[in-house]
């Protein structure tokens, strides 16, 4: 009986070592996967904040882009205005006339 029940121990020892180990091999597995989530989290989450400031860049750059638009009409109109007001820009027949 005694060694009957020494066997019965040993083979629950090995049973309980082996579930520790399944049970190691899981936690480790989920502690793998949760590391991996946590990274994509943090990389998604860097890739957003580039986009915000990418998206607020690109919205610079346009009113930049418009301020600098009209400017150009206001000096294309006032160039006009300074050719049409000189002489040197007026077409004239006088050449016409002294042939």
């Amino acid at each position: 009986e005694h060694l009957s029940r020494t066997r019965s121990l040993k083979v629950e020892r090995a049973r309980s070592t082996m579930m520790n180990a399944d049970m190691d091999a899981v936690e480790a597995e989920n502690q793998v996967e949760l590391e991996e989530k946590t990274r994509l989290i943090n990389q998604v989450l860097e890739l957003q904040h580039t986009l915000e400031d990418l998206s607020a860049r690109v919205d610079a750059v346009k009113e930049e882009n418009l301020k600098l638009k009209s400017e150009n009409q206001v000096l294309g109109q006032y160039i006009e205005n300074l050719m049409s007001a000189s002489s040197v820009f007026q077409t004239t027949d006088t050449k016409s006339k002294r042939k």
